[in-house]
């Protein structure tokens, strides 16, 4: 008997879905902080800009949501499925890969573009919405591997 047919398929889908929660938590985490670090010089600096700089810094941490999501989902079609095969386990593990190292990186990308956008607030506080922009070009890549994750795990019956 080889290692993984004495792991299980349904451990492997349970790491797979542990991998998309955290592993997208950890970049947003990390962009946040990222974004906190560069926010909070300029609310010492001009409190009356920390609204502006809480939202700044809320963007990367949509990625943990998203992670989060594709744990949930993982885990309720993994709890109501009984024993699963390794190959069915393989899939839904491969299933949260996307927003596992999407969510990852984005998060931590968003996270420097967003610190970036509190520079742009400090200097020129009306064109700070310039900065939300593109912090959105980077959120979409986030959204594609949501959706590539929830489409991976749709079509995988157990």
């Amino acid at each position: 008997m080889n290692l993984l047919e004495s792991i299980g398929g349904t451990a492997i889908a349970y790491m797979g879905a542990a991998l998309a929660a955290a592993l997208a938590c950890v970049g947003s985490a990390k962009g946040t902080g990222i974004t906190g670090e560069a926010g909070a010089g300029l609310i010492t600096e001009d409190p009356s800009k920390s609204g502006k700089v809480m939202i700044l810094q809320v963007i990367p941490g949509t990625q943990g949501l998203y992670g989060f999501v594709i744990f949930f989902l993982a885990f309720l079609k993994i709890s109501g499925a009984g024993d699963i095969s390794l190959i069915n386990g393989a899939a839904v593990a491969f299933a949260c890969l996307p927003i596992a190292i999407g969510g990852l990186m984005s998060a931590i990308a968003q996270g420097k573009v967003a610190a970036a956008s509190i520079n742009i607030l400090a200097k020129k506080p009306d064109d700070w919405s310039k900065g939300m922009i593109m912090c959105i070009v980077v959120e979409f890549y986030a959204i594609l591997c949501l959706l590539a994750s929830f489409l991976m795990l749709n079509a995988i019956a157990l």
